[in-house]
C-alpha cells in the first residue's frame, strides 16, 4: 500500500489525518521534528506528501523546494492560508494540489486517491536511495549531495544503484559487468575500470571523494 507523509504542526489535525488514512490501509508517518523534514522524507520514502504552509523553523514552501531537489513525489498543501497568492506560490514552488482548511477528510481522501492514480498507475513508483546525505533518484538518474546535483550516465547510474542497494557488501567485478552489459563474456575488464574511474571523478566534483571503495582483487563497495 502507498505511504503518506504528513507534515503538520497542529497535532490534532495531524492525528486525525493519520488515523483516517490508516483506516483506509495507507501507511502514514507524521513529522515530529520540523528542523529535519528532509531527513524524515528520505528515511520514510513516501509516495505522497501532505504539508501545511505555516510550520515551525521553516515554512512549507521551503520544504517543498528541498523535497523537489531530490524527488518528484506528489505534494498536496493543506492550509488555512488559502488566498489566491498562497495557492499560486504553492504551485510555483512545486506543489501538485492545494486544499483549504477546514476541510472534509473524505474530500482530502478523494484528492489523494486521484493524485496517486495519476502519478503511479501510469508513471510507476518514484524512489530514492540515500547514503550519508548522498541521494540517488531512481526516477531521473541524478545524484544530490548537500546542495549539489549531478546527472549520471546510464552506466554510472547502474553501478551506483547496484552498490547502494547492497551497501556494506562487496560487488565483484563480474557481478557489476553482468549488471551493466547482461553478459560479461565479451567485455574487456578495462571497460569497467574506465566506467568506475569516470564515476569517481564525477562524484569528487560534489565532494564525494571516498564513496566507492576498492577491494583489491575482488570488486567494489559502498560502506
Amino acid at each position: 500500500m502507498y505511504k503518506i507523509m504528513i507534515i503538520e504542526d497542529d497535532t490534532g489535525i495531524a492525528k486525525a489525518i493519520k488515523n483516517y488514512f490508516n483506516s483506509w490501509g495507507y501507511e502514514t508517518a507524521v513529522v515530529s521534528d520540523f528542523r529535519e523534514v528532509l531527513s524524515y522524507f528520505i528515511e520514510f520514502d513516501p509516495q505522497l506528501v501532505l504539508m501545511d504552509i505555516s510550520l515551525p523553523f521553516f515554512n512549507g514552501y521551503h520544504w517543498c523546494t528541498e523535497i523537489r531537489k531530490v524527488s518528484k513525489v506528489p505534494i498536496i498543501f493543506i492550509s488555512s492560508a488559502s488566498d489566491t497568492m498562497n495557492i499560486i506560490m504553492a504551485m510555483n514552488m512545486g506543489a501538485d494540489d492545494f486544499i483549504a482548511k477546514p476541510f472534509d477528510l473524505s474530500l482530502l481522501n478523494a484528492k489523494v486517491q486521484a493524485m496517486l492514480r495519476r502519478t503511479y498507475d501510469f508513471a510507476g513508483k518514484t524512489s530514492i536511495l540515500e547514503h550519508h546525505g548522498a541521494i540517488l533518484n531512481l526516477n531521473d538518474a541524478t545524484l544530490t549531495y548537500k546542495r549539489d546535483k549531478i546527472d549520471l550516465t546510464k552506466n554510472e547510474f547502474k553501478i551506483l544503484q547496484l552498490l547502494l542497494e547492497q551497501k556494506g557488501k562487496t560487488a565483484s567485478r563480474e557481478e557489476i559487468m553482468t549488471h551493466l552489459w547482461e553478459n560479461d563474456s565479451y567485455v574487456d575488464e578495462n571497460t569497467l575500470t574506465v566506467n568506475i574511474t569516470r564515476l569517481r571523478k564525477k562524484l569528487e566534483t560534489i565532494g564525494l571523494c571516498d564513496l566507492i571503495l576498492t577491494k583489491k582483487g575482488i570488486g567494489y563497495l559502498v560502506e
